[in-house]
């Protein structure tokens, strides 16, 4: 039997590289890696923490950005877990970006970046 230990990095289609990193560097304050090689297309790995990263792939769409559901977890999206939901909350306020909370009463919260892929982030706070 196949024993999978952990998420490594979810790649996320984009349209403008900038774009999407003045959302996840600037608005989620991730940090771009320098160890991306080259690949024949734009694009940016960002550092979660030390084994796992989000990819950015400035690459052609075949999803549509517009038309999705109004909540990101009717929607595929991935999931990121936070420490502090309502500092979270404050930096996409500031930002103007719009979030829902979790329908499930969980302190949860989905967005959606530049280019209408879902985020789901969960408060789990250290022990």
């Amino acid at each position: 039997m196949v024993v999978f230990t952990q998420l490594l990095h979810v790649s996320v289609l984009v349209a403008d590289l900038p774009t999407a990193l003045a959302f996840y560097q600037g608005v989620l304050g991730l940090t771009p890696n320098s160890q991306r090689p080259a690949l024949g297309y734009p694009g940016a790995w960002l550092d979660l923490n030390p084994t796992q990263q989000i990819h950015l792939l400035q690459l052609p769409n075949p999803d549509p950005v517009h038309g999705r559901p109004a909540h990101g977890g009717q929607d595929r999206h991935f999931a990121l877990a936070v420490t502090d939901l309502q500092t979270l909350q404050q930096a996409l306020e500031s930002a103007g970006v719009a979030y829902t909370l979790s329908q499930s009463g969980r302190r949860a919260l989905f967005c959606r970046d530049p280019d209408g892929n879902a985020i789901e982030c969960l408060e789990i706070r250290p022990c």
